[in-house]
């Protein structure tokens, strides 16, 4: 009897997946549409006022803690610079997100995002900025439940930015092939303030 008893909590286990799948009380939170990013942390004679960009994509965070993929629409740098040229194609633009929401609608979570420039006329291939939440973090609020999809309003991503190149003509030699400072990026908007 204690050996059936066994099987039908294993087997019971085994068909509702228990423990392998997001919790029932998830909050499922997506975001779209344009996004404007803006850089402090000059490195001499290079401004980083030059990598201000703007970028759309859509991403919705299923299971909490999970980064996911960008889809990346749009990305337009505000100015031409000697590490990336304006245009369509003059950069590839990758990145991810987690977004954590609470109960009470909170978002939270992580942001990675990377631009790498394309060989053109003005600039050469491998100049590459990349965006973390490290020092920083993702801001916002979701209107979703555990039973719907929300939407995230107000949302605020903010870190560290590095930009390495091997080109001195990107960044001056004594730079060393890097530059860093702190970046924010604004939904929807050209000013926001991290929490």
């Amino acid at each position: 009897m204690k050996k059936l008893a066994l099987l039908a909590l294993l087997l019971e286990l085994a068909v509702c997946g228990c423990g392998t799948g997001p919790s029932s009380n998830v909050v499922t939170t997506t975001t779209s549409g344009n996004w404007e990013a803006q850089f402090l942390g000059d490195t001499a004679p290079f401004p980083a006022s030059q990598l201000n960009f703007v970028t759309a994509f859509s991403v919705t965070s299923v299971i909490e803690g999970t980064p996911e993929t960008l889809n990346i629409t749009g990305f337009g740098l505000f100015n031409t610079s000697q590490c990336f040229a304006t245009g369509t194609g003059a950069e590839t633009v990758t990145g991810s997100a987690t977004l954590n929401t609470a109960q009470s609608g909170q978002v939270t979570g992580s942001f990675n995002y990377a631009v790498t420039s394309v060989a053109t006329p003005t600039t050469v291939a491998g100049n590459v900025l990349t965006l973390t939440t490290t020092n920083g973090g993702v801001s916002g609020t979701s209107n979703g439940t555990s039973t719907t999809t929300g939407t995230l309003s107000n949302g605020i991503f903010w870190g560290q930015w590095t930009l390495t190149s091997s080109d001195t003509n990107c960044l001056p030699a004594s730079a060393k092939g890097t530059a860093q400072g702190t970046y924010i990026m604004c939904q929807g908007t050209a000013t926001c303030t991290p929490p």
